[in-house]
């Protein structure tokens, strides 16, 4: 479901049905403002207080749970909020088939589900077969803040993010500047739960996202004709 400040969904829920993919998102919210990112928003914390705070901005949000979504949906236009975009849906399903590429300038991830069995890490957000598709969202210069507090899943990121092509990394030791960004940050730092924090910077030539080396087993078999070998036998990689 996809529902946007634009007055054509104000009263309704819409589904992708209604839009071209990608989705246009610069028709859904109209404006110069550049567009931050938010994957897994919860009931919308943070998400609210950044489109508060800079109406200037546009904002997409995606939250798979309907009562969440519905939370930030009631509150943003009870607040006579204009900036935003809220998508209902898996996250890895509109990364993939519904979501435009490079044209985010912050994208914000906090406390994802970890899927600690083996069996689901290909439901991860951040996985090496999964985390093209979410760093894609980034323009050249792009800004990815994360957070987790579940730390062996938080370490299998700060590897995989780290071995991305132009990604540089840092990890933040103390809470964010204007302090717990999620309403789960907030209960986690009362109490005193460890939090992993990190932020990194995008930096890529050209408009295509790299792919992470490791998420290479994904590709089982490529075949092709050669013409410039012999006599133009087929290969298999």
């Amino acid at each position: 479901m996809i529902q946007a400040a634009k007055v054509s969904t104000l009263e309704r829920d819409a589904t992708l049905a209604d839009f071209p993919v990608p989705l246009p998102v610069d028709e859904l919210v109209p404006g110069t403002g550049e567009w931050e990112v938010e994957l897994g928003f919860g009931k919308g914390k943070y998400l609210l207080s950044r489109c508060q705070a800079d109406p200037e901005r546009r904002f997409l949000g995606i939250e798979v749970a309907s009562e969440y979504h519905g939370h930030f949906v009631d509150r943003a236009r009870r607040w006579k909020l204009a900036n935003w975009v809220a998508l209902r849906g898996d996250a890895l399903f509109l990364l993939s088939a519904a979501i435009p590429a490079g044209f985010a300038s912050v994208l914000h991830v906090y406390f994802p589900d970890p899927w600690p069995k083996s069996r689901h890490h290909k439901r991860r957000l951040f996985d090496p077969q999964t985390v093209d598709l979410v760093l894609g969202l980034l323009r050249p210069g792009g800004r990815l803040c994360f957070a987790t507090d579940f730390l062996a899943y938080g370490e299998l990121v700060m590897e995989i993010l780290e071995g991305y092509p132009g990604l540089e990394m840092e990890r933040r030791e103390n809470v964010w500047d204007e302090g717990p960004r999620t309403h789960y940050e907030k209960k986690y730092v009362l109490e005193g739960r460890p939090i992993l924090r990190a932020e990194g910077v995008l930096n890529r030539q050209g408009e295509r996202a790299p792919l992470h080396p490791a998420g290479a087993t994904a590709l089982l078999a490529a075949t092709f004709h050669d013409e410039k070998d012999g006599e133009g036998e087929p290969h298999a990689a």
